[in-house]
């Protein structure tokens, strides 16, 4: 019998540069008619600003609304979480959807995940898809990796944690940034299993 969570996913979007690739992720899932839970820590929402020409409000709910008008979300696919929402769904194994991205993860937030921090509902959150054997995926946007970066990521990818870096490739001849992201987010997609027309595959003609 299949999963009613199947057809969710859990994302965190940190401090690291790079909430492009998280924004993208979130806009791609809604397109192929994923769920999403989706939560920013602090430091996110400023880079988001910095880095974006999005306009996060404040608070959650008009977070939530202003970013399902901008994907053009159906009403409650995308939900936004606080910091500090213990009682959401992401919050226990009884309730956290199976598959969660973090992307961009910060080095402190890498840290937290492999020491089992749970500090915030983020951390907490990926903490959740571990004990519960789920699919954690990690994009780590960081270089050069120090040694404590590079054994904490070593301690999650020996717990079954993937470690996609953002290291967009070259060979499909990207002209322009929206394309190297896209690079990366395909690269998400498939881990999760999310059907995608992003790029094409290699070997392929189409």
């Amino acid at each position: 019998m299949a999963r009613r969570d199947e057809r969710i996913v859990t994302v965190g979007m940190t401090g690291a540069s790079g909430t492009q690739y998280g924004l993208r992720l979130v806009e791609c899932l809604i397109q192929a008619d994923y769920q999403v839970y989706l939560m920013f820590t602090k430091a996110a929402q400023i880079v988001v600003g910095s880095e974006t020409d999005c306009k996060l409000p404040g608070r959650t709910a008009e977070q939530t609304r202003y970013l399902s008008q901008l994907f053009k979300a159906r009403e409650g696919q995308l939900r936004v979480f606080g910091d500090e929402e213990w009682t959401s769904p992401v919050a226990s194994g009884s309730g956290a959807p199976r598959q969660m991205v973090v992307c961009p993860a910060s080095m402190a937030t890498v840290s937290a995940i492999a020491t089992g921090a749970s500090e915030n509902l983020l951390e907490r959150a990926a903490d959740v898809v571990i004990k519960e054997r789920g699919n954690l995926i990690i994009v780590p946007r960081e270089t050069p990796f120090s040694p404590i970066h590079l054994e904490n990521m070593l301690k999650l990818a020996r717990l079954d944690v993937t470690i996609l870096p953002a290291n967009p490739g070259f060979y499909n001849r990207p002209t322009d940034v929206a394309a190297m992201v896209d690079f990366i987010v395909a690269r998400i997609l498939d881990q999760l299993g999310v059907e995608h027309q992003l790029m094409q595959r290699w070997g392929r003609e189409s």
